[in-house]
């Protein structure tokens, strides 16, 4: 490229993750060359009936595939590779991670049968690995889980640091702390925009090191050394397993992991060397009765409330191994992730009318940079553009506060927005435009096959009900042979409303002879005419509005 200066433009294609938690996915274009960052699941909103997650639209990459040159993964959190199963369907490409990154993924990817056909490489923190026009540099950083990666993303038009996940901590329970020193030497050379983490950005302060919540647990295991501990944390933070661990040995207790997602990823973090686990320390679900309580500690899932896991599972009743008793202690190792408030509360509430007794303060530290750590990343890379990444929106602008109060111009903070083009070089950067994203929702094994009118027609049901309306009418003469019968789901008990459906019953037949009077045979025509009635008939009788279906048959 000597001697001719680089004209193109570098382009920053967020196709998700931004106004929201989850589904991180970023496409970095520089002319023939397209890198993509992440991809990430999204877990279902409340009205998002009967969906199991939701991942990206990736319509942009399928356009241009022939210039996909892999996928980067920063860690392995579900919303950060949760989405790659799916998506590696439609654009197989390479896949880099660092090493534990890469077994979570390899894990995912036996799971759907497509290990054998993907092609991945594991990255060690300071390497580099060249993507066409692109060159990506792994930084070691600290989060919630191991082997979390900033990256450095050298382009002809300038260098991109890409914060990933992170928070600073100078005493990992694992492994190096953040390598700060690589952050100011590529911001002494000069970067050109930095996307940092925004999840913490409206809290000040420092956030508190991991090991924090060891002392913690080496409290709460003093303090209660004769009743059984049940421990609800994330299943992938490894580094609080590990701690977990630490304290049961220091007070002679057993450990057992329970819950789907925790055993795997335990398992695999055991096989890479992540987690130090004594010898006899670990013994499985079946031999927790040949231990008394007071040696007891399980570590399980559920600690967001979710219907499904262990620890719901063990309040509700309906765990087949664990029963929670009287005297029981449960420690929330969590905070509850925005909109999961209420199915915490209901959990615990439910424990407590199980006589467990719950510790949720100060058992979590999160894995987030908070105001005070993203400061000091933005003085030591010293970006020319600020753009806030991973959060909703209100995050976002927290952000955009702080890059201000250090002194980043108004118009070199860009809060974008999911599809939005910001194509930049030395000289200006700015959003020329937008590509198509969305969410495409994933239900069973459906992929994308239930849009936005399934989703209607689930709330309809949900809220109204339905109304069957079946009749036979004879083939040629048009007369009614059978029927009209109503069946009712979730409109009213049919049997303390006889009156109304009997009432409901004439008010078809008189709209079907209207009809047939007026020689109106289409079918089409008939069901309208039935609809029409019925649901106003329905409407002034009860309010409600239930869907209605009509069934016309032929004798």
């Amino acid at each position: 490229m000597k001697g001719k200066e680089n004209t193109s433009k570098l382009k920053i294609i967020p196709l998700g993750g931004l106004e929201e938690i989850g589904m991180n996915i970023t496409a970095f274009e520089y002319e023939d060359s397209i890198v993509v960052v992440d991809c990430g699941l999204a877990f279902p909103d409340d009205d998002m009936l009967g969906i199991d997650l939701v991942i990206p639209d990736i319509t942009y990459l399928k356009q241009n595939i022939r210039k996909v040159k892999g996928f980067v993964i920063t860690h392995g959190h579900e919303d950060h590779i949760g989405a790659l199963p799916y998506v590696l369907r439609e654009i197989n490409v390479p896949i880099y991670a660092t090493k534990l990154t890469i077994g979570l993924i390899s894990h995912k990817l036996e799971e759907h049968n497509m290990l054998k056909s993907t092609k991945m490489k594991t990255i060690r923190f300071g390497q580099s690995i060249n993507l066409g026009h692109f060159r990506i540099e792994f930084i070691k950083t600290n989060h919630s889980i191991q082997d979390a990666a900033a990256l450095a993303i050298y382009s002809p038009a300038g260098t991109i640091v890409h914060t990933g996940d992170f928070k600073v901590d100078y005493t990992p329970v694992f492994g190096d702390a953040i390598d700060l020193q690589r952050f100011a030497e590529i911001g002494k050379k000069g970067v050109l925009a930095l996307m940092c983490d925004s999840t913490n950005a409206e809290r000040p302060g420092y956030t508190m090191s991991e090991r924090t919540v060891g002392r913690t647990f080496d409290q709460i295991f003093s303090e209660h050394r004769n009743q059984r501990l049940i421990i609800a944390t994330f299943a992938s933070n490894v580094d609080r397993v590990q701690q977990i661990i630490n304290s049961a040995c220091k007070f002679g207790r057993k450990v057992v992991v329970e819950g789907r997602s925790m055993v795997n990823i335990i398992s695999i973090a055991q096989e890479l060397g992540y987690l130090n686990v004594p010898q006899n320390t670990l013994i499985d679900i079946n031999q927790m009765r040949n231990y008394p309580d007071s040696q007891m500690v399980l570590v399980t899932t559920g600690s967001q409330g979710e219907s499904m896991a262990a620890l719901s599972r063990m309040a509700a009743d309906i765990h087949k191994k664990v029963t929670i008793k009287p005297g029981d202690l449960i420690v929330f190792s969590s905070h509850p992730i925005p909109g999961n408030e209420k199915a915490v509360s209901n959990v615990i509430n439910e424990l407590y009318e199980k006589g467990a007794e719950v510790i949720f303060q100060d058992v979590h530290v999160s894995g987030h940079a908070c105001q005070e750590d993203i400061k000091l990343i933005y003085s030591l890379v010293k970006p020319k553009y600020a753009i806030p990444v991973h959060g909703e929106y209100r995050h976002l602008i927290a952000q955009k506060n702080l890059a201000l109060q250090l002194g980043i111009p108004k118009e070199n903070i860009f809060v974008m927005k999911t599809g939005d083009v910001l194509e930049l070089d030395q000289k200006s950067a700015k959003v020329t435009g937008k590509v198509e994203t969305g969410e495409i929702m994933v239900d069973g094994l459906g992929v994308g096959d239930v849009g936005n009118i399934v989703l209607r027609d689930r709330q309809h049901l949900s809220e109204d009900g339905i109304l069957i309306v079946v009749l036979t009418l004879e083939k040629y003469g048009r007369q009614l042979l059978a029927g009209p019968d109503i069946v009712s789901r979730g409109f009213v008990y049919v049997r303390e409303s006889e009156d109304l459906m009997d009432e409901a019953r004439l008010i078809v037949e008189d709209a079907l002879n209207d009809c047939l009077e007026h020689h109106i045979t289409d079918w089409g025509k008939l069901k309208s005419a039935i609809k029409d009635s019925l649901g106003s008939f329905v409407w002034k009788r009860t309010q409600r509005n239930p869907m209605i279906l009509p069934i016309i048959m032929e004798a």
